[in-house]
């Protein structure tokens, strides 16, 4: 895998969509997004189990972990990802758990500010980290994992034609307990033209049917 690697879509509402690796001059863009958003993103974060030490419950600064995910990306394990629309910071993308062999196969996190949400900005910016998954890393099936009360992110794969395979319970940590997940899984092959492919034809069907029916 190389890395550094940048995707771009000019998206037909006229927004750049970009996805580029994360930065630590992106520090203060990220630290005022998180903070306008907490409310909005708050529930849906990975939080720190207690483990009876109090220096590993502390969350990293944000420039250890800029650090950490690209030494992760450099081992080829991740793909530490910020979401830019018209070259403005807007969120993450990242593809974790990268894995060879036998498995071949990841998963996908994502969040954006509440400024962008409902534009068709991270169906965009997902479905070219699955492209590119597919197509450049030769992945075989890559998943998303969502809480069943997290009704945004569960309207981007609808729209993206995400089928759910299954749930987990008790799987991740999630905003200071063990939550349940719905699993959402995309395989090689499925989306024969590519995930961003079907996500514009799709986009395009909605608006020739009228505003009705138009992605919001």
């Amino acid at each position: 895998m190389t890395w550094p690697v940048t995707l771009v879509e000019h998206d037909p509402s006229g927004l750049v969509i970009g996805l580029r690796p994360i930065r630590l001059r992106d520090g203060a863009a990220w630290r005022e997004v998180r903070a306008h958003n907490q409310e909005w993103l708050g529930p849906w974060d990975a939080s720190l189990p207690p483990t009876g030490s109090a220096a590993a419950e502390v969350p990293p600064s944000f420039s250890s972990m800029v650090r950490r995910l690209h030494r992760e990306a450099k081992a080829g394990r991740m793909l530490p990802w910020a979401i830019t629309v018209n070259d403005h910071f807007a969120g993450q993308v990242t593809v974790g758990g990268i894995a060879y062999g036998s498995l071949r196969s990841a998963y996908i996190g994502y969040w954006i500010d509440r400024f962008y949400a409902g534009r068709g900005v991270v169906p965009t910016a997902v479905a070219m980290a699955l492209d590119y998954c597919f197509e450049a890393l030769r992945l075989h099936r890559v998943e998303i994992n969502i809480r069943p009360e997290n009704e945004a992110s569960l309207r981007v794969v609808a729209k993206l034609g995400i089928r759910q395979e299954g749930s987990r319970t008790s799987y991740l940590h999630i905003d200071g307990a063990w939550r349940d997940h719905l699993v959402f899984a995309v395989f090689e092959g499925e989306f024969p033209h590519g995930v961003l492919a079907h996500w514009r034809e799709q986009r395009a069907n909605a608006t020739a049917r009228g505003p009705r029916h138009a992605d919001h």
